[in-house]
């Protein structure tokens, strides 16, 4: 298998020595760790982060960023008030990195693929509406036709998701992408729209009348995802555009059981999918036991998109995931 499928040399390095050699920088001492270095950095903008995420020293993060800089002879990052940014020469060596890192990923898990005789393995991430109504039907298909093939997915938000794949952790989401990452590093397929609704438990007090309004909800306790997420500021954004006060007792929590256990045993009230909503209330236990909360307005959110990082191939197994999604889709919306 190719390791990596681009020459490792680096076309911004000012290089005026005729002998530079492809592999000049294994030579000078680049190592693994140097190129896992330089994506952490990139993605976090700390270089404490980073170090955590290598499990090592601030110190030890600091002297290997020092000695990436010997090595290629030219800064790669510069310190700004809240951290650190790449330089243009060390962003080109963060994307370079990325790649060889991935395809390093991928020739092991082709190895192990080959040792184990499985048909191979899929790693994909979805917020949760998407996760239910699309992913599940798409699994069952995948396992009844190629039963060999492993799926591992994470359930979280659209900011969680996204730079999990850009970090090479996942072959392709089902999110959206958020405000403060660049488009252009994503290639995006949009399949459909969220809807979301307010669950309560059974017998809550709310339900013993007509549709709510905004202001018979704001002084109940509610449970959020975590600030920042789309569908709470969502929700936020429907109590602010009305000029009603935003619920000020809040438990923050992206744990869809944690909400359904709070959900439950008190007169909370949460914002999900309809999707999750409708699953949760046709079940028949009691730690599903909630119910869905007729309102007099609509809680629309965001498009979600099938999405891949730019300028890099799925695997064959995670093709066919993808497409298995998108076909599901586009039958759902017909």
């Amino acid at each position: 298998m190719t390791i990596i499928s681009e020459p490792i040399s680096m076309d911004y390095v000012d290089i005026h020595s005729d002998n530079f050699a492809d592999d000049a920088f294994l030579r000078a001492g680049l190592k693994l760790n140097h190129l896992r270095m330089i994506v952490a950095i990139e993605d976090s903008g700390q270089i404490s982060a980073a170090a955590e995420t290598l499990a090592i020293s601030q110190p030890a993060a600091s002297r290997m960023l020092s000695e990436m800089e010997s090595i290629v002879k030219t800064p790669l990052y510069e310190r700004v008030a809240r951290g650190v940014v790449l330089t243009t020469f060390g962003e080109a060596l963060a994307k370079r990195a990325r790649k060889i890192l991935l395809e390093l990923r991928e020739a092991g898990r082709e190895i192990a693929e080959l040792k184990s005789g499985k048909g191979g393995s899929v790693f994909i991430g979805a917020v949760t509406a998407p996760a239910m109504s699309l992913v599940v039907p798409a699994i069952d298909k995948v396992r009844k036709s190629f039963p060999g093939i492993e799926v591992n997915i994470q359930v979280e938000t659209s900011n969680v998701l996204a730079r999990e794949l850009l970090a090479a952790r996942h072959d392709f989401i089902i999110s959206r992408i958020p405000d403060d990452l660049n488009p252009r590093l994503f290639e995006v397929r949009e399949i459909g729209v969220e809807k979301a609704c307010l669950i309560v438990r059974s017998g809550h007090p709310l339900l013993k009348g007509g549709p709510s309004s905004l202001s018979d909800l704001r002084d109940y306790d509610w449970v959020f995802q975590p600030p920042g997420t789309l569908l709470r500021r969502t929700v936020e954004d429907i109590f602010l555009g009305a000029g009603v006060p935003v619920p000020g007792n809040i438990v923050n929590t992206s744990s869809l059981l944690l909400t359904c256990a709070i959900i439950c045993k008190t007169d909370a009230i949460a914002p999900v999918a309809v999707d999750v909503a409708q699953f949760l209330s046709s079940q028949s236990s009691e730690a599903s036991d909630v119910r869905m909360l007729p309102t007099e307005f609509e809680i629309n959110v965001k498009p979600y998109s099938l999405i891949t990082a730019r300028e890099r191939a799925m695997p064959p197994s995670a093709r066919l995931l993808y497409d298995l999604i998108l076909e599901e889709a586009l039958a759902v919306s017909a």
